[in-house]
């Protein structure tokens, strides 16, 4: 049996599915700047170079080495510390040691191309800290839980982002023999 299609309703389905899209992207625009407020991210940052402890194929340490601009704890917002070059020294997370890992492998993969990426939670305690290129490198922080490592657009419209694009402008700081 031949099945008969009456084209008098398709341009109102057209009409529902653009209407439906219209929605969706005003609600997009508007969640937007609100997520912004409610920034989650820990770490904003950009990796010069990596350095995994005792060795590449089994770190249980690592040594990330950039420009860093940490979230400000004490704040439900989108407030970060100035940005700073540096390094972070991180151990395994108990319980997370592949999760871990495989983010640390990513951060490398990042290493020395300029790319801004976020990562680590501002929920996260204790909170990890920048290190002066010339501090001696002991006592690694705990590794922050998160959702992931993710490249961040450069920009300089929002504050974090826009110090490291000046950062990344700078040179580096004499390193010393222990991030070699």
């Amino acid at each position: 049996m031949k099945t008969k299609y009456n084209s008098i309703g398709q341009p109102l389905v057209r009409l529902g599915n653009l209407r439906n899209f219209l929605c969706a992207a005003a609600l997009a625009a508007f969640l937007v700047p609100a997520a912004r407020a409610s920034d989650p991210t820990g770490i904003y940052g950009f990796v010069d170079k990596v350095v995994f402890e005792p060795s590449d194929s089994a770190p249980e340490r690592v040594q990330v080495w950039g420009g860093f601009a940490l979230s400000k704890k004490s704040t439900g917002n989108s407030e970060y510390q100035d940005a700073q070059r540096g390094y972070m020294y991180f151990k395994l997370r108990p319980g997370s040691e592949e999760v871990c890992k495989k983010e640390w492998a990513d951060l490398k993969s990042v290493a020395g191309t300029g790319e801004i990426v976020a990562f680590g939670s501002r929920r996260f305690d204790p909170q990890p800290t920048v290190r002066k290129a010339d501090t001696k490198v002991a006592d690694p922080d705990v590794y922050p839980g998160s959702w992931g490592m993710t490249k961040a657009r450069k920009t300089e419209e929002y504050p974090p982002i826009g110090q490291l694009v000046k950062l990344l402008g700078k040179p580096a700081a004499k390193k010393s023999s222990g991030g070699n």
